[in-house]
């Protein structure tokens, strides 16, 4: 079996260059594919001076995204004959035995689509991302809670995409590869369900951890506690999340979930944390979506 990993990377060179030589040190990877977004912080130059076979990188001409960057890299491993593609973003960090306790379940329990427990760097004993677990409407941000709920060490039908996640080459060439008009925000979540929708195999090996860096912004309460919202800052993060939330919600859940999730983005941004000017984005993204359009994101970009 081989196995490479997919790194996408664009300017931050400093978690880079503590993620490679972890990555260099892991047991059972075949190569380390690193997909620099056009970056401007001395990334490319930095990579050209490895002097290892094991990692080899590719600088795209333009910054894709996340989404570009995992379509580039996630197509580029297949081409190289990958059978099991591990991808991640460069701020991450696996744990030593990330890998290899992936792999173990995956050939175990014939697993398409398996992805470690994702933990906040800064408190390990919680959840970078809080997952709903499966069979309700039960949303859990504490590491217990998973250990909990895991049967047999897995969390069925739930991963964190492009988080340490590992990906069979089977199932890339039955569903394609992440929507690179996406950009950002919702390509992963469109890749899980566009896998889900194929039958997949999916699930979260809760022995194996994977740091990232959290923030307080997701998973904001809302609704008196009753439902949460993926606020962020950054006006590009949220004017994607908007467009590519709409398209996934009416792909994959139909109208009603859409009009649900307008609904929640009118509720947070007049009560919750009000920021009135949050809403015509919102519906300029969305419409934007909806007619094609995966072009409004560039006023955004620094």
């Amino acid at each position: 079996m081989r196995v490479q990993a997919v790194v996408v990377t664009f300017n931050r060179l400093a978690m880079l260059q503590r993620l490679v030589p972890r990555l260099r040190e892991t047991p059972g990877l075949d190569r380390i594919l690193v997909v620099d977004n056009a970056s401007t912080d001395g990334t490319g130059e930095w990579l050209a001076t490895l002097d290892d076979p094991l990692v080899v990188h590719e600088t795209l001409a333009t910054n894709t995204g996340g989404a570009g960057g995992f379509h580039h890299g996630l197509g580029w491993a297949v081409r190289e004959g990958a059978d099991l593609v591990w991808l991640m973003d460069d701020d991450g960090l696996p744990a030593p035995d990330c890998l290899g306790l992936l792999l173990e379940r995956q050939q175990r329990d014939g697993l398409d689509f398996c992805g470690p427990a994702v933990l906040a760097e800064q408190d390990p004993s919680r959840l970078c991302f809080p997952i709903r677990l499966p069979g309700g409407t039960r949303v859990v941000h504490e590491m217990a809670a998973v250990e909990a709920a895991a049967q047999d060490g897995l969390i069925d039908d739930v991963v964190i995409p492009f988080n340490g996640v590992l990906v069979t080459r089977d199932l890339v060439e039955r569903i394609g590869l992440p929507r690179e008009e996406f950009f950002i925000w919702g390509d992963d979540v469109e890749y899980l369900w566009r896998a889900q929708a194929a039958g997949a195999r999916i699930a979260t090996v809760v022995e194996a951890h994977f740091l990232h860096p959290a923030t307080d912004d997701l998973g904001t309460p809302m609704m008196f506690g009753r439902t949460t919202y993926n606020h962020t800052p950054s006006d590009l993060k949220h004017y994607c999340m908007a467009r590519n939330n709409t398209l996934n919600l009416r792909a994959y859940r139909g109208w009603v979930h859409v009009l649900l999730f307008w609904l929640k983005t009118v509720w947070f941004y007049l009560f919750t944390k009000p920021q009135p000017a949050r809403i015509p984005l919102s519906a300029r993204a969305a419409v934007a979506g909806l007619r094609g359009d995966f072009t409004g994101h560039r006023r955004y970009l620094r």
